[in-house]
């Protein structure tokens, strides 16, 4: 799968395609309902299919002080897209100069002139163009002007419509496995292990660190939580019990991080590996213990949850 991260990178001799576009954050089973659909599309064409989404989200251009918590950064996003049979993203840099184009400049621009579009599949929500004019009947009436036919699919996951909104609140809530329900798959960060403080060491508990500057945590309150780590250089999976942020319980200023035990094991070696690291549940809120005797017998106990929860 291919990344195209301006408008020059798309290939002059590209064909027909079939586009479909949005944000995609998080890629969730909304999303997917839209791919699924023009995934089939393309096939029945025999097109290419292409996703379009934005850099940064819209948001941070148009109200900055509004624009929402990214579940996935565009690299993660791409690698989602490309699971589910897009052949090429277009990460279309968002600016000011964008978000006032028109609905009908964007078609034109985007749609024909670059991605010369057979079919648009979007969300039946999706509006477009500057101050959101457009929707799903303009890209049928543009469509119609200029040679492609256009969709728009329902949401719906049963009674809930699944958006990345809906995602985050979750999230927020420290309810994992509601998101893990609309995402399809548990929700996950990434980031390059560093070298902490050493004390979950020296209790028993060696910890793989990921400061969260490294990566979108989405509004994940702090809590200790049963999940998995990956290692992103060989795919080995892990079950461990996570912690997420500061460690009240010792003093001192310490940044935010992802502290994950893998469980039963002291001898792995991660510091500089990539990894990545999913929520399944959430054990407890973060607590600062009397002492340190009382932390420990803490955290045998969520050692033995996660380790009931993930089956390990």
């Amino acid at each position: 799968m291919q990344i195209w991260r301006s408008l020059d990178d798309v290939p002059a001799d590209l064909g027909r395609t079939v586009v479909v576009i949005g944000n995609f954050d998080g890629v969730h089973l909304g999303h997917r309902r839209v791919l699924a659909r023009a995934r089939q599309v393309a096939d029945e064409g025999g097109h290419t299919l292409v996703a379009v989404t934005f850099d940064p989200h819209p948001m941070a251009v148009l109200r900055p002080e509004h624009a929402p918590t990214s579940l996935t950064t565009i690299e993660v996003r791409a690698e989602l897209l490309g699971e589910t049979g897009v052949d090429a993203v277009l990460a279309l840099p968002f600016d000011r100069d964008v978000a006032d184009w028109t609905p009908e400049q964007f078609v034109e621009r985007i749609l024909v002139d670059e991605l010369h579009a057979a079919c648009v599949v979007v969300g039946a929500n999706f509006r477009f163009g500057h101050r959101a004019a457009g929707d799903v009947a303009t890209l049928l009436d543009e469509g119609a002007r200029l040679g492609f036919t256009a969709e728009g699919i329902p949401l719906d996951g049963g009674p809930q419509v699944w958006s990345s909104t809906y995602v985050r609140t979750c999230l927020a809530a420290g309810d994992v496995a509601g998101a893990a329900e609309a995402l399809g798959r548990p929700f996950a960060v990434r980031g390059v292990v560093v070298r902490g403080e050493q004390r979950g060491r020296e209790l028993g508990f060696p910890t793989a660190n990921v400061p969260t500057d490294q990566m979108a945590t989405a509004g994940l309150p702090d809590g200790v939580y049963a999940g998995w780590l990956r290692r992103l250089d060989t795919g080995e999976v892990y079950p461990a019990a996570i912690s997420v942020g500061t460690n009240p319980t010792f003093d001192g200023v310490r940044e935010r991080r992802v502290e994950s035990y893998v469980l039963d094991r002291t001898d792995l070696e991660l510091y500089g590996v990539e990894v990545e690291v999913s929520f399944v549940e959430r054990l407890r809120g973060m607590v600062a213990f009397e002492s340190v005797d009382k932390l420990v017998d803490q955290m045998n106990d969520d050692v033995r949850r996660a380790r009931e929860l993930l089956g390990a």
